[in-house]
C-alpha cells in the first residue's frame, strides 16, 4: 500500500478510515433519508472490514490497486457474516464507495481523482434489479399462519399493512393512530412526510398519499391497538401506530420482523435448504436474515406488485398506490415471468 502511480499524500491530512465515514455519514445525513444512510453505511461497513484486515489505518495510503484488491475482496463474498455477490450488488456496493471518496477527496484525505480508479461493473437492465421477492402465494401462508397463531400481534399488523399497502418500510413505520381511520366503512391510512420528527417519506412530499385498506386489515389493526399495543409515545411527543415498550420502534425493529416471519422454519414448515435446525445460525432471532429463503421489506413490495400486475390492477392504480413510477415498478418490482405477462395480454386480444 501506500503511494503509487505517482500518488503523493504531501498535500493530504491524516484520517483514519473509521473517522472518514463516520464524518461522510454525519455530512450526508441532511440530504439523504434514514433508510438511505443505513444502507450506505451497511455498505461501507465491507470497505471498514478490509481496511482493518489490510491493517490500512490511514486513508492517505489509500490507492487504485488498493481499490482493486477491495473489488475481488468483496466480490467474493469475504467479510463477517457475509456472501459472494451479484454484479448488481457489486455496483451499489462500489457506488457507495465512489460517494465516500468523493467526500474523502473533499477533506484532502485522499488524492483528487482516486474515487475514478473504483470501475464500475456493467449490468444489463436484466439485472439491476434484485432477484428475490415474497410470492403471494408464501405471502398466503405466512399471513394465515399470524392470524392463527399471532392474531393482532405488531408483527401481524406490520406484515398485514406492507402486503396490502405494498407500502415502504419507513412509511409503515413513520404512521400514528391519528394517521389510521378503522372507524367506517370505508377504512384507510394517511401516509405523511414529517421528517423534522424522524419519519421522513422516501419520496418526501410527493410521498404524501392516502390508501385505502379492507375492512379485515382495518379490524386487525383495531385488535392491535386494542389489544397489545404499548399506550406509548415516541421521544417527539406522537403516538405512532406501532410501538414497543420505549415508544416508536426503529427501521432495524421492523425489517427483523419481516425477516424472522418469512423463514420457513418460523411457521414449522420444512427447511428448504437441508439445515440442521440445532447447527443453523438463522435459527437465532439476531440472525434471521441469514437464511436463503428470508424475505427483506423490499420483497414484501416486489411481491405485492406482481400480486397486483396478476390480477390485472392497471399500472396506474399501482403506481399511485405504492408511490412508485411505472418504469420503476416494471425494472425493480414485477417478479410476473414472461410466460405471465404474455398470457395476460393474450386476454385483450381476441384473435389469439
Amino acid at each position: 500500500m501506500g503511494p503509487s502511480g505517482g500518488a503523493m499524500t504531501d498535500d493530504l491530512q491524516p484520517l483514519s478510515p473509521s473517522e472518514g465515514i463516520e464524518m461522510y455519514l454525519e455530512a450526508r445525513r441532511d440530504e439523504l433519508s434514514d433508510g438511505t444512510l443505513s444502507g450506505q453505511k451497511y455498505r461501507l461497513d465491507s470497505f471498514l472490514q478490509w481496511c482493518k484486515e489490510e491493517e490500512l489505518e490511514n486513508l492517505n495510503d489509500l490507492d487504485g490497486r488498493d481499490l482493486y484488491q477491495f473489488r475481488v475482496w468483496r466480490r467474493e463474498g469475504n467479510g463477517d457474516g457475509r456472501e459472494p455477490i451479484t454484479q448488481v450488488t457489486l455496483r451499489g456496493q462500489l457506488s457507495t464507495l465512489r460517494a465516500f471518496l468523493r467526500f474523502a477527496e473533499e477533506v484532502d484525505a485522499v488524492r483528487e481523482g482516486l474515487r475514478a480508479d473504483v470501475p464500475l461493473p456493467t449490468v444489463s437492465s436484466g439485472q439491476n434489479v434484485s432477484d428475490t421477492t415474497l410470492s403471494p402465494d408464501r405471502a398466503g401462508d405466512i399471513l394465515e399462519y399470524l392470524n392463527r397463531y399471532h392474531y393482532a400481534s405488531r408483527t401481524h399488523g406490520i406484515l398485514l399493512l406492507m402486503w396490502h399497502t405494498g407500502a415502504r418500510v419507513g412509511a409503515v413505520r413513520s404512521l400514528d393512530l391519528a394517521d389510521v381511520d378503522l372507524s367506517n366503512d370505508r377504512p384507510g391510512i394517511q401516509f405523511q412526510h414529517r421528517p423534522e420528527t424522524d419519519t421522513p417519506l422516501k419520496n418526501k412530499e410527493k410521498g404524501e398519499r392516502w390508501n385505502a385498506i379492507s375492512p379485515n386489515v382495518a379490524r386487525v389493526l383495531q385488535d392491535y391497538i386494542d389489544g397489545p399495543r404499548e399506550d406509548m409515545r415516541d421521544e417527539h411527543g406522537r403516538s405512532p401506530l406501532f410501538t414497543t415498550e420505549y415508544g416508536r420502534p426503529s427501521l432495524t425493529t421492523f425489517r427483523d420482523a419481516v425477516y424472522r416471519v418469512t423463514r420457513p422454519c418460523w411457521r414449522g414448515a420444512e427447511c428448504p435448504h437441508d439445515r440442521n435446525l440445532d447447527d443453523c445460525e438463522a435459527t437465532d432471532l439476531v440472525h434471521a436474515s441469514k437464511c436463503p429463503s428470508s424475505r427483506s421489506p423490499h420483497d414484501v413490495r416486489s411481491g405485492r406488485v406482481t400480486a397486483y400486475r396478476r390480477e390485472d390492477v392497471p399500472r396506474r392504480v399501482v403506481s399511485d398506490r405504492l408511490n412508485a413510477s411505472s418504469d420503476i415498478l416494471d425494472e425493480h418490482y414485477d417478479r410476473r415471468s414472461a410466460r405471465e405477462k404474455a398470457e395476460q395480454r393474450r386476454d385483450y386480444l381476441r384473435d389469439l
